[in-house]
């Protein structure tokens, strides 16, 4: 691994990219969780209030406490590689 190039224009597009590619899928995951649980948390207000014998409001919360570990896991992976990255160029600051 070596240490960015942020002083150009197409280093920083790089390095943001980079970041991008970092855990994407199970970013994905949680953001998918995320918006299902939104559309369930709504489904009361469309005129449905069960979905397979179970309240909708509840299913979305089961959703978001799936989604929320899926997140904090890409955080911890970004981050690592953040740190990985900078510390192996020469920066000590994460």
């Amino acid at each position: 691994m070596t240490e960015p190039d942020l002083t150009t224009k197409q280093g920083r597009k790089a390095w943001k990219h980079d970041l991008r590619m970092v855990a994407v899928r199970p970013r994905r995951v949680g953001l998918v969780l995320l918006a299902i649980a939104m559309m369930l948390g709504a489904m009361p207000f469309g005129g449905m209030h069960s979905l397979w014998g179970w309240s909708p409001r509840f299913l979305a919360l089961c959703a978001v406490a799936l989604a929320v570990p899926f997140l904090f896991v890409a955080t911890l992976l970004r981050r690592r590689y953040k740190r990985q990255i900078m510390q192996a160029g020469g920066m000590d600051r994460a």
